[in-house]
């Protein structure tokens, strides 16, 4: 057997790996800006370095001019020269780098005494700051601004000195504003990280005495567009983890609006629109909201991913995230698992091309619907393997959730898949992961009792049991914490396929077909009863 290579990371080789074309280019450019360093040793090792497909070190040795005792230092400096030369050609897209850009030259005209200069390119910078609302770099510039009055000679007079200090009063009151709401929002998606959706009376009661009180004080109609931003985003995690997914649906929709109401700031804070469309669409889902989830996912497809295509790749990453997961929602809800698995290859494309840009959440929340695809579609030796995946992940802390329910979809695959010859020993193993992670609940309790009953049931038994466990199951379908199994696994739909005799996929066609028929005729009553207008 050939041995097993392990590749480490190194910060500059994904750096590398991360640059576009465009920078690329414009780093050979920017290198090479002076006679001579066409053949710079930093230079080789960047050709060297973007030749390759994993970090060798080796191979790097072998290569460039350069010891090994060097090469520590050979690397900090191509580094440094990337970011130089990345800043450059990516300044004219990013508002923060062009107010930075532009208090240092103004920090250059003050060391030159050209003093007036500096002020006068500080306060052009600060209006830019004030209508983007980059509170902070603004406090900044009022400080240097202040600095630059107190120590010189500018014939400002008093009215100057007195609009510095109320602007300084007025940017810490709103950075402090802004900091607070922002905080709560962290706490809570942290929170949801850690525990997913709340579980019981007592999580519930944690969350609300905790959370409830610090997003009360606020009155909407006084605040800047950073402070309802942050605020929406609170309400959302809020609303999100506590099951109310109406509340959480509204301010999701509302952080769209704002950025509708202010679209000069899309491209400004891309990532909290996009975040903001994305918890959208996952509560149309939630809420079964289908043909509202279809539209929006279309139109989210055709304008929004094109307008952020033309931002950056952290735009693109978060802006495909979302529209994955939620093609795939929209499978889920169709039943149409077999055309769902058609995305698989565009998904795996996408996680090893931005693989080093995706955190572990993503990637499990990816491996899960993946393997949910796959069940839907009865390939269960598929199905397995994403799962593994997920019971392989080494930080178990990480959506402890979804780790937990994907053990037990792996039981349930193992028995629809035959491959059971172990089953007593992979149910005790899930039953001590679950009962560790505190995440042991009546749906789980019941799953896993059935199938530890599976061995000592005769074959013509079966369908009672099945009967028995489907009656179990249906109170907790609607229950407000024992129903979160079901936005991860349709189990009602699973055992609803085996007595009928059906697949998961027709059962699931079956009542989208049913609720689209439901939600038409609600409609045709609707517009029966409305006064009909000239």
């Amino acid at each position: 057997m050939a041995p097993i290579t392990i590749y480490r990371q190194d910060a500059l080789f994904d750096l590398i790996k991360n640059l576009s074309k465009a920078e690329k280019r414009n780093f050979k450019l920017y290198a090479t800006r002076q006679a001579g360093y066409a053949d710079a040793k930093f230079i080789v090792l960047f050709d060297v370095l973007d030749s390759m497909d994993e970090y060798d070190e080796q191979k790097i040795l072998k290569h460039c001019p350069v010891k090994k005792s060097q090469l520590p230092n050979m690397k900090a400096h191509l580094y440094r020269q990337i970011l130089v030369s990345s800043r450059l050609i990516n300044v004219q897209h990013n508002l923060t780098m062009q107010l930075r850009e532009q208090i240092d030259f103004a920090r250059i005209l003050y060391d030159k005494g050209l003093y007036r200069q500096s002020l006068k390119l500080l306060d052009k910078a600060k209006k830019a700051a004030l209508s983007a609302e980059q509170s902070t770099i603004a406090l900044e510039i009022v400080e240097i601004e202040k600095d630059i009055e107190t120590l010189h000679i500018t014939r400002s007079g008093i009215t100057r000195a007195e609009q510095l200090s109320s602007q300084t009063t007025e940017l810490c009151t709103l950075i402090d504003n802004t900091n607070q709401l922002s905080n709560i929002s962290i706490q809570l998606y942290g929170l949801y990280l850690k525990l997913g959706y709340v579980r019981s009376e007592r999580d519930l009661d944690l969350v609300i005495k905790f959370f409830k009180h610090k997003l009360d004080n606020y009155d909407v109609r006084t605040l800047s567009f950073m402070e309802k931003l942050h605020l929406y985003q609170a309400m959302m995690w809020y609303a999100y983890i506590r099951h109310d997914f109406v509340s959480c649906f509204k301010y999701s929709a509302k952080v769209i609006a704002l950025f509708d109401e202010h679209p000069r700031m899309r491209p400004i804070y891309y990532d909290q629109y996009l975040k903001g469309y994305s918890r959208y669409l996952e509560t149309l889902f939630l809420t079964r909201n289908y043909e509202r989830l279809a539209a929006t996912t279309k139109y989210y497809e055709k304008v929004v991913i094109k307008e952020m295509s033309e931002l950056n790749d952290h735009a693109i990453i978060l802006s495909h995230l979302a529209l994955y997961f939620h093609k795939i929602n929209v499978h889920f809800m169709e039943g149409t698992f077999k055309e769902g698995i058609e995305l698989i290859p565009k998904i795996e494309a996408f996680l090893k091309k931005y693989n080093s840009n995706i955190d572990m959440h993503y990637k499990l929340l990816f491996y899960y619907k993946i393997a949910c695809l796959y069940f839907g579609d009865a390939q269960y030796i598929e199905c397995i393997d994403y799962l593994q995946r997920i019971i392989n992940t080494r930080d178990t802390n990480v959506r402890r959730d979804l780790q937990c329910f994907a053990r037990i979809l792996n039981l349930i695959a193992a028995y629809e898949s035959t491959q059971d010859y172990n089953l007593d020993y992979q149910i005790r193993s899930v039953y001590s992961f679950i009962v560790k992670m505190n995440d042991m609940h009546a749906v789980q309790k019941e799953i896993i009792a059935f199938l530890k009953r599976l061995n000592r049931i005769y074959a013509s038994d079966i369908q009672a049991e099945l009967q028995v466990l489907y009656k179990k199951m249906l109170p907790y379908e609607s229950h407000p914490y024992e129903r979160r199994p079901f936005f991860y696994l349709d189990i009602i739909s699973w055992l609803e396929s085996k007595i009928r005799g059906v697949t998961v996929a027709e059962v699931i066609q079956e009542k989208f077909r049913r609720s689209l028929e439901r939600h038409k005729m609600k409609k045709n009553a609707v517009k029966d009863v409305l006064p009909v207008t000239e």
